[in-house]
Formats: structure tokens, sequence, C-alpha cells
């Protein structure tokens, strides 16, 4: 278990044009994700952002190495300064009028097990945030949150 992708999976009240641009358009990733410095769905992109966790800023590097338009969106992410990367794919499953999204986040164990921030609790908490609470809110207003409907991890 310890070597095993984090996966999150939600049903969100969204088509797939709408989440994928949560996913790709940087002045809508900041709403509901992070700031990034610029951002393109194209490989080879490289990006970054801070993040703060536990009082301490992070900054993350992330370099895009998989874009399906509407279906599949890879990077991966390390950070300045300490040891370890890895990859998070976003995949995007239309149903009807909404969409499946599968976040898959692996390589954790690459990080610095010793800090609290890079556990595979601290990421399970943050990525629950995010896929089961903002960015359904930032999809439908009127969302109001309820229990993750899967967490595999």
């Amino acid at each position: 278990m310890k070597n095993q992708p984090l996966v999150v999976e939600r049903l969100l009240n969204a088509p797939v044009n709408q989440v994928w641009e949560a996913l790709t358009v940087k002045e809508k990733m900041k709403v509901w994700y992070f700031e990034v410095s610029d951002f393109k769905p194209e490989v080879g992109f490289a990006f970054s952002f801070v993040a703060a966790d536990q009082g301490v800023k992070y900054i993350h590097h992330c370099v895009v190495t998989a874009v399906v338009p509407d279906r599949k969106l890879s990077y991966s992410w390390k950070y300045e300064d300490y040891e370890g990367e890895s990859l998070l794919t976003f995949e995007l499953e239309p149903e009807g009028d909404k969409t499946r999204l599968i976040l898959t986040h692996e390589g954790l164990e690459t990080f610095p097990q010793h800090l609290k921030s890079f556990t595979r609790e601290s990421f399970t908490g943050g990525w629950n945030y995010f896929i089961n609470n903002a960015l359904p809110k930032y999809l439908d207003p009127e969302f109001v949150p309820e229990p993750a409907s899967e967490t595999r991890c």
C-alpha cells in the first residue's frame, strides 16, 4: 500500500468542457486550485506555484507530460530544495451532462517522509479538499459539500 498511487474520484455536476477549462485555464485555476505562474495544456510546458502548509511555503515545479483535450492532463510535481518527484494525472469521463474526474497522484513515497507536509495523509487531505469541495463549489455555486464519493488510497 505504501507505494500505491493516491486516487480521488468524483462525479462533478458540470460538462467535460467546463471541467477541462477549470483544470487548464490559468484564471480559472486561480479561483479553486493554485495561482500558477502560467499554464498551457501543452506537453513540455513548465510552470510553478507557491503553496503554504503548516506555515511553510513550498515552491512547486511542474512540467506537463500528457494532454488529451477534454480527457486527460498529466504533469510532474516536485518541490524546490526537496528530493522527490511525482506524477499527477486528471482523467475526465463524460457521464451525460456531468463529468467523472479521476485524480491519480503517483510517487508520493519519493518525497521526504519525515516531513508531515509530504506524507500520504497530507496529500489525501489536500486532494480530498480540492476535488470534493473546492472544484465542485467553483463549478456549481449552489454546491453543498457531501462525503467523498470515493477515495482509494
